[in-house]
């Protein structure tokens, strides 16, 4: 088997580098999400972190990697004697998959032992493997919400709680947590977002120089793993000392009084939820005074840390681009020096604060860079000001899709749950009535402590009373397509900006409740799908942005295209529900009969947005929202604040 690729190898990459080694010296700083395109050695820096982690002891015998030091007093395998053998291992680097069940990761009864003595004992799952060491998600976004969940609950409180199949064990689960996702594939929640101590989005470089470092280190070593890692060896030895030093240093940094509060003052101007940013942004600077070799944390550790641990946790329009805008961290900080009258004693060291002159590591790429104002800069604020001063502030609205399939119902305002035949398994009952579908594991751990009291001699007994039925779960997800008239009579009357807004104004709420989204607009002489079906708001966004306009209105031919894409749609998930969002004045100038090429869409929930302007309105829009079946609106209608939602719930 090849070792990994060295750390101290990657080229560049220095904010997830940063992240990375802080919370390998504190954990407790809460991991690192890493956002990036794909092949941007996301995974490829998570592993070779795990390698460079120092060796552990641990109890010989215990499943769970207690420190013979200071075991847990709670561990199942305990108590531990003090005096007992130690072995001495690697920091395990667990890998979470997407397919994980519950029971993988929070462990479940044991079940050979269950068959064969009769007995209800625990088998760990992957939380108490990963402990003391790393646990890696690699697409955590595309991970089922309760799994998300249940990880991040034992990130937090370093302890996993596990109540099922009969077993009752609560066991210690301190890890370094790292989960990469991909945006393009789907957003996390804000409330999973949140639990994550750091954020950092990586992209490949785009210095040529740079580029052709990162080929020719990977080519060397492909074609010679072995020699390639000895010669980064010294470096990686490096790396791995000074991450120990700062493990030994961090209990004895110091948080002044004045760094402190510039902590809570640059949170509350950056308008964050709750308490978790700031006490985040502490450990992170503590971490990184420790990493430098500081006996307290300066200003340079606090604008640093704030870097890492706000933009995914600061209130910002979900359409911004990721970061925190320079300009307006800058003018935080400055805020945030001036001392208070009454605590004039615990302002920094003067010489410390300055970014860029620390003692950062020899080694290159592997050491966390020190603070600098210049840092991120195209992160933040460009794109974020041009948005702002380009689209009108609209509120969301809140879409309940109507659903065209028998039966269909959910509460209003939310994609429902529902427990049917199909979707994922979520867990077992006992059947009501005819088993259906059979969940054998549950099945046999239900038999299983019964089978001495049962008499068994030779095969497993089973009676009626252990039969378990699996319990299923489907989100039903919803597929929004923008249909926009982009021609030239709108544009003319300065209405596509209006447009536009009222777009992303829907399109928030489809972020929102994480359905997919599409754009197809017409013009001139045809139509195309701008925005193909996607999961991503970041991309939504900056193609609405992007919109062309002028020529004609070939209006049937952006009917029948958005029926093209809710088919192909529809055969690649026939569960998603469709819902059809027409922005146009209805005036078609180009192309066939519109209300004929709507007939394609029947049976499409659908809603039509009447852009027309002025004293005299044809109600062109009107008559094909009665064609499609569809509500009707007008602009200024969904645009308002407050309104309830636009669609309701139908049956076909």
């Amino acid at each position: 088997m090849s070792p990994p690729y060295p750390f101290s190898a990657v080229v560049g990459m220095a904010d997830l580098s940063s992240a990375l080694l802080l919370n390998a010296v504190s954990p407790a700083i809460g991991g690192v999400l890493v956002r990036g395109e794909k092949g941007t050695a996301k995974s490829t820096m998570v592993r070779a972190l795990a390698a460079l982690l120092p060796e552990l002891d641990v109890v010989v015998g215990c499943r769970f990697g207690c420190d013979p030091a200071g075991p847990d007093p709670q561990c199942p395998d305990g108590p531990h004697d003090p005096a007992g053998p130690v072995a001495r291992r690697r920091a395990a680097l667990v890998e979470l998959p997407v397919g994980a069940t519950e029971d993988r990761l929070v462990g479940a009864l044991d079940l050979q032992r269950a068959l064969t003595e009769g007995v209800k004992a625990y088998e760990p799952g992957l939380l108490a493997a990963a402990h003391r060491g790393v646990l890696y998600v690699d697409e955590v976004n595309l991970l089922p919400d309760h799994l998300v969940d249940l990880l991040l609950d034992a990130a937090a409180m370093g302890r996993a709680y596990v109540e099922r199949d009969g077993v009752s064990v609560r066991h210690a689960a301190r890890f370094l947590l790292v989960g990469t996702m991909n945006p393009e594939e789907g957003e996390l929640r804000p409330q999973l977002l949140d639990r994550f101590g750091l954020a950092v989005d990586v992209t490949a470089p785009r210095d040529p120089g740079q580029r052709a470092d990162v080929v020719r280190r990977r080519l060397a070593y492909d074609a010679d793993p072995d020699g390639f890692t000895r010669d980064w060896a010294s470096s990686e030895a490096a790396l791995s000392s000074r991450i120990q030093q700062a493990r030994v240093r961090l209990s004895t940094v110091e948080l002044p009084e004045a760094e402190l509060r510039r902590i809570a003052s640059v949170c509350a101007a950056f308008e964050v939820d709750g308490m978790r940013a700031d006490i985040v942004v502490a450990r992170t600077a503590t971490a990184l005074a420790a990493w430098h070799g500081r006996p307290a944390v300066t200003e340079a550790e606090v604008r640093e840390a704030v870097r890492m641990a706000l933009p995914h946790r600061r209130r910002r329009d979900p359409f911004d681009a990721p970061g925190l805008p320079e300009d307006a961290l800058d003018d935080a900080m400055r805020t945030a020096a001036q001392p208070p009258d009454d605590d004039p004693d615990d302002d920094p060291d003067p010489g410390s604060g300055s970014p860029g002159n620390g003692d950062g590591s020899p080694d290159g790429g592997g050491a966390p860079p020190e603070a600098s104002a210049g840092d991120g800069g195209p992160r933040g604020g460009g794109a974020e000001s041009r948005a702002s001063a380009a689209d009108p502030p609209y509120r969301a609205r809140l879409l309940a899709v109507p659903d065209t399939r028998p039966g269909g119902q959910a509460p209003h305002g939310r994609r429902s749950a529902a427990y049917t035949r199909a979707g994922r398994v979520v867990g077992a009952r006992r059947p009501e009535e005819w088993l259906v579908s059979l969940h054998l594991a549950a099945t046999l751990r239900a038999a299983a402590p019964h089978q001495a009291s049962r008499g068994r001699t030779g095969r497993l007994e089973l009676r009626a009373e252990d039969l378990r039925a699996s319990v299923h779960k489907g989100r039903e997800a919803n597929f929004v397509l923008f249909v926009v008239d982009a021609s030239g009579s709108m544009a003319a009357r300065q209405r596509m900006r209006a447009v536009k807004g009222a777009v992303l104004s829907l399109l928030r709420d489809a972020y929102q409740r994480r359905d997919k989204v599409g754009l197809v607009t017409f013009r001139g002489e045809g139509a195309e799908v701008t925005l193909p079906p996607t999961g991503s708001h970041e991309i939504g966004a900056a193609r609405l942005r992007e919109l062309r306009t002028g020529g004609r209105t070939p209006l049937a031919a952006g009917l029948t295209t958005a029926a093209r894409v809710v088919a192909a749609q529809r055969r690649r998930d026939p569960h998603r529900r469709a819902l059809l969002i027409l922005v146009t004045d209805g005036r078609a100038t180009a192309g066939a009969d519109p209300v004929a090429a709507a007939a394609a869409l029947t049976g499409v929930a659908a809603v039509v947005v009447d852009c027309e302007s002025g004293p005299v309105r044809l109600g062109l829009a009107a008559r094909l929202a009665a064609a499609l079946r569809a509500e009707y609106l007008r602009l200024d209608q969904l645009s308002a604040d407050g309104l309830r939602a636009v669609a309701t719930r139908r049956a076909a």
